[in-house]
């Protein structure tokens, strides 16, 4: 149905096997991406479940899920030893006998062959399916997906290996997935930073209140908010309009908070193109995060037009003697200051010839905190064409987590002050 109409949304679950996910032996990364690529699709995910290599348990995980969702995603457990059970163990569930796919088997034979390699005798255990399968090539591994299609749900089965799995997913799940429903399912991502996530919640509460066609969600990253607005209709076209009133009026709440609303487009990105707009110059000068943030901005094709120099000054003699900060502010205020992140962010500018400078000093921790001055207390400022802007934050979490809170920080500061210099817009002021 169109025109702002709501439809039954699928429900999806994933599972994702593995006894060394269990064991943290491993990152579950999977569970991610999956996640996202299914919330994409317009799909509802109220569950995850993380197994380990036991048929019982997987068994049993496996038929609560067909219970209660209409899709369920599984991951790992397909290769060739003998606790790879997840295919053997769906087959069981939904009541289907195993058969040796021959075109999988050929697949298996041209992948050692193509290698110089001789195949196992357990190789061939991975071209054993379920009967009656959809089969899901696999062109990056030997192992192949399927999919099992039930009375109570549909079973898709899919290798562990992150490359294995997210090409299979692009190239053979999506189009089978967009193939269940008439409707075309289209999302924006409006991405923010210098807000907070309780904030931005705040700010749109009412809206995922009374959402129906489209459909809005916050994803909290560091430093940043997402917000995805995601409509389903009969067509591309339909989706995109009925997507652009709420992505309006997000632009409304927000502001120049905004950064973009383009997928692609990171924080990063969008501070570089600010300075290639402009024609302007960067450099960094950075303590507690060490390099981060130019590293951040390195990543940024085409950075070599405005990133020329950058300088990490740890220690109180390296901003005295790269940055020229004052020994008596160092004595007065410490390292961890107002004062001496503005006098590296202009030190940085004129040792540098820069048009902007970002300056970060702050104590990460975990130790060197006092009462006045505690762990995760950070200073950043940022200069633009003479005009220095310092703000103070205090982050939480551990050492890492401090220095990529601030890193990002930095980035939503120095987008905030080129903009305001050289337009002299507003931004709603969000949390630290």
């Amino acid at each position: 149905m169109e025109g702002g109409k709501t439809r039954e949304i699928m429900k999806v679950e994933l599972i994702c096997v593995g006894t060394e996910l269990l064991l943290g032996s491993i990152v579950n990364t999977n569970a991610a991406y999956l996640a996202e690529k299914c919330a994409g699709l317009g799909l509802s995910c109220y569950f995850q479940t993380v197994v380990g290599d036991n048929e019982e348990r997987l068994s049993e995980v496996l038929r609560t899920a067909m219970g209660r969702s209409d899709i369920v995603i599984l991951s790992g457990g397909l290769g060739p030893t003998e606790d790879d059970l997840t295919k053997e163990t769906a087959a069981k569930v939904c009541g289907r006998a195993l058969e040796v796919h021959e075109p999988s088997k050929k697949a298996i034979e041209k992948f050692f062959s193509d290698r110089g390699l001789e195949p196992t005798d357990n190789n061939w255990k991975q071209a054993v399916i379920p009967e009656g399968a959809i089969i899901l090539d696999n062109h990056n591994g030997t192992a192949p997906g399927a999919i099992l299609e039930t009375e109570k749900a549909k079973v898709i089965l899919l290798p562990g290996p992150p490359g294995e799995l997210k090409p299979m997913f692009e190239e053979s799940v999506v189009p089978y997935l967009a193939a269940l429903t008439s409707q075309v399912i289209c999302s924006q991502t409006v991405k923010i930073c210098g807000v907070g996530e309780s904030k931005a919640e705040t700010m749109v509460k009412d809206l995922i209140g009374g959402q129906s066609n489209p459909t809005i969600a916050t994803y909290a990253k560091t430093g940043e908010v997402h917000i995805r607005v995601t409509a389903n209709a009969g067509d591309r076209k339909s989706a995109m309009k009925l997507i652009k009133p709420m992505v309006k009026e997000l632009k409304n709440r927000f502001g120049n908070n905004i950064y973009t609303t383009e997928e692609e487009t990171t924080l990063e990105k969008s501070v570089v193109d600010l300075a290639l707009a402009n024609k302007l110059t960067i450099t960094c000068a950075e303590s507690c995060t060490g390099g981060m943030l130019s590293a951040r901005l390195v990543n940024v094709p085409g950075i070599s037009e405005v990133y020329k120099n950058g300088v990490v000054t740890y220690a109180n003699k390296a901003k005295r003697r790269l940055l020229g900060v004052k020994k008596s502010t160092l004595q007065k205020y410490g390292a961890v200051s107002e004062k001496t992140a503005e006098e590296m962010a202009k030190g940085a500018a004129v040792m540098f010839k820069a048009d902007v400078a970002a300056a970060v000093t702050g104590i990460a921790g975990p130790e060197g905190g006092t009462a006045e001055k505690p762990v995760g207390l950070v200073y950043i400022a940022c200069r633009v064409k003479g005009k220095t802007t310092v703000r103070r934050y205090q982050f939480s979490g551990n050492r890492n987590k401090v220095r990529e809170s601030a890193v990002a920080a930095a980035l939503a500061l120095m987008r905030e002050c080129i903009l305001v210099y050289y337009s002299k817009v507003t931004f709603g002021k969000g949390e630290s």
